[in-house]
């Protein structure tokens, strides 16, 4: 069963800019309240100055430093490789958590010898990493959050806006482009669009408008927004630069370096695919065949395949 998307949580706290700023928050709030607690600590071995157990002190924060870091890393690794729920998310926080918790535990019975034994030393340290792990790492969800509200687009019925064609009650779904300051540039019918193609800080909407030409228009916006933004539209990311309305491709062609989609409109060049989307592509293909995708997998591996599918879609060689 396929879980709902409310489930998920988006995509942007798994980018780098996010997640390097998240750990960057992290490390100066930590540091911030390890220094406010050092004096009401009963962890003797927590020091700053000139002493010994200032370099415990100093090794211990720069071991946990690398455990958040190394973790943030996977979780940049992994993005295309799963969509990650709520729950994962926090499960995987909270394992964060504890492995520093157990680093802080180990030091702790080692160098300080408390008359507790370790199991109570690391039941004792959970508070403090909650309070200066995930404190920050709910505000720096909660920031990026608000920051990308004025960066979203969003699927809507809007008036006033340049427009391919007049906007009726009872419409088919419109796809509507907001611009980095969250104002309202494009209103296109999904059914008239064709690709997106991102330009430095800008992208390109290829579409057709009300008098049946083809039509580009520049929004000041991250193809990664919109990428977020459409999911389940038929809008779909096949490469850092383009993403392509998955009904408007007429032909998807394997080349020597890859896959390439046609969308058989005189004046497109066909849009590349690369490998990182290589399997999403050719899910929305094998989606779209009455046939298993077992079966259409295979017979993408043939010399020459044509494959039926609405809309007039092939796959060949």
């Amino acid at each position: 069963m396929r879980l709902s998307e409310k489930y998920f949580i988006p995509f942007y706290l798994r980018e780098k800019f996010q997640l390097i700023g998240t750990v960057t928050f992290i490390a100066f709030f930590s540091l911030f309240f390890l220094i406010l607690s050092i004096p009401f600590s009963h962890n003797v071995w927590f020091a700053l100055g000139n002493s010994t157990f200032f370099l415990f002190t100093l090794l211990f924060a720069v071991s946990s430093l690398l455990i958040v870091v190394f973790s943030r890393v996977a979780m940049y690794r992994t993005r295309h490789l799963f969509r990650m729920t709520y729950f994962c998310y926090a499960g995987w926080l909270i394992s964060e958590i504890v492995l520093i918790c157990i680093l802080y535990t180990i030091f702790t019975v080692e160098i300080a010898k408390p008359e507790m034994g370790p199991l109570m030393v690391f039941f004792g340290s959970l508070g403090y990493g909650f309070v200066s792990l995930a404190i920050p790492d709910i505000i720096a969800a909660m920031f990026f959050t608000i920051i990308n509200q004025d960066k979203t687009i969003r699927i809507m019925n809007m008036k006033e806006v340049v427009s391919d064609e007049v906007v009726k009650p009872g419409e088919e779904t419109r796809i509507t482009l907001f611009d980095t300051s969250g104002v309202l540039k494009l209103s296109v019918s999904l059914n008239n669009l064709y690709f997106i193609e991102s330009d430095d800080n800008y992208i390109q909407v290829r579409y057709i408008d009300s008098s049946g030409s083809l039509a580009r228009y520049m929004v000041r916006s991250r193809l990664k927004t919109v990428e977020e933004s459409f999911i389940d539209t038929g809008l779909v990311r096949c490469h850092r630069k383009f993403i392509v309305n998955i009904a408007k491709v007429k032909v998807l062609r394997r080349r020597r370096d890859g896959y390439e989609l046609d969308l058989g409109v005189a004046g497109f060049d066909p849009i590349p695919v690369s490998k990182t989307y290589n399997e999403r592509i050719l899910a929305c293909f094998s989606d779209l065949s009455p046939a298993p995708a077992s079966q259409a997998a295979g017979a993408l591996d043939d010399k020459l395949v044509l494959e039926s599918a609405p809309g007039g879609k092939e796959v060949k060689d």
